[in-house]
């Protein structure tokens, strides 16, 4: 049985070697600025939707070559609460049946939908990575985006993905100002005694 201190280690662990998903948050912003600049183009609701998913299928890679360049670890084998990681990002994917049926039925609200599940997707990250961010923008991007697309989705439903996109920057800042605040501690715990 693992004590309240080994979870705090593990936790710590994961927030510092993985910089509390950072990546993804990046890979994400990215994804979503995309989608903003599609939200703006001529067309039907019902185009722009079908390249959204595609563009959003984006994100995994573009997340796995910023771990790259950020230098984060996705696989850490001695971490028991790592694995929970990726079941977590794939929790969103059983949304996608209510998203899919905005599609078909609503497109004109299918941005808005898909903006709250992303929001939505990210809670359990706050306790994954002891990340009391994600827990804040999971709600502010939800609610906010069904503010937003409720009065705009008819007439410039492009402010959804430009919200989103803010928040997750705003997201990405919050997140790396944590992983700095914890390196240190992460460091006394690991030194060698």
């Amino acid at each position: 049985m693992q004590r309240e201190q080994d979870f705090e280690m593990l936790h710590l662990e994961l927030s510092v070697k993985a910089k509390n998903g950072l990546d993804f948050i990046v890979a994400a912003s990215v994804v979503w600025a995309a989608i903003a600049f599609i939200w703006t183009l001529p067309g039907s609701a019902t185009h722009r939707g079908f390249i959204t998913f595609f563009v959003g299928a984006l994100t995994l890679p573009l997340a796995w070559g910023l771990s790259k360049v950020f230098g984060t670890v996705w696989k850490l084998p001695n971490n028991p609460l790592q694995p929970l990681g990726l079941w977590l990002n794939m929790a969103q994917l059983f949304y996608f049946p209510f998203l899919i049926f905005i599609f078909s039925y609503h497109p004109a609200y299918f941005i808005m939908t898909y903006g709250i599940i992303t929001g939505a997707h990210f809670f359990p990250y706050a306790w994954f990575y002891k990340a009391p961010p994600y827990a804040a923008m999971a709600g502010v991007i939800s609610l906010g985006s069904l503010l937003i697309g409720l009065r705009t989705a008819t007439t410039a439903p492009y402010w959804v993905p430009v919200f989103v996109l803010a928040c997750l920057l705003v997201l990405a800042g919050l997140l790396f100002a944590l992983y700095r605040q914890r390196v240190p501690s992460y460091r006394l715990a690991e030194a060698p005694r």
